[in-house]
């Protein structure tokens, strides 16, 4: 298993954030989930750095474990989204891991 797999894993169950690069920026993500799609590894989280209009409009983006580099597990927590279903996006992906 590599480094990116085994800290998002510890942070979805723990529910706590992750810094990562990805596409050659640097975010501050909330994992909620991580799915298999067509053999490759995602992680479905919330952006903490990206500016949400409202509360109600925050939703969770998917990151192929590949493009995330420099991922590091930081000590602080995160509330789920209100909203949010332990349940793989598509029906052709398989959950790994949930919250």
């Amino acid at each position: 298993m590599n480094d990116t797999r085994l800290k998002l894993m510890e942070a979805i169950a723990r529910k706590r954030t992750v810094t990562a690069r990805y596409n050659g920026n640097v975010m501050r993500l909330a994992p909620h989930l991580m799915f298999e799609r067509h053999g490759a590894l995602f992680v479905s989280a919330l952006n903490l750095d990206k500016n949400w209009r409202s509360d109600d409009e925050r939703r969770l983006g998917h990151f192929k474990l590949d493009g995330l580099a420099q991922t590091e597990l930081v000590d602080e927590g995160f509330d789920p989204l209100p909203a949010f279903e332990p349940v793989a996006p598509k029906d052709e992906d398989t959950l790994v891991l949930s919250i």
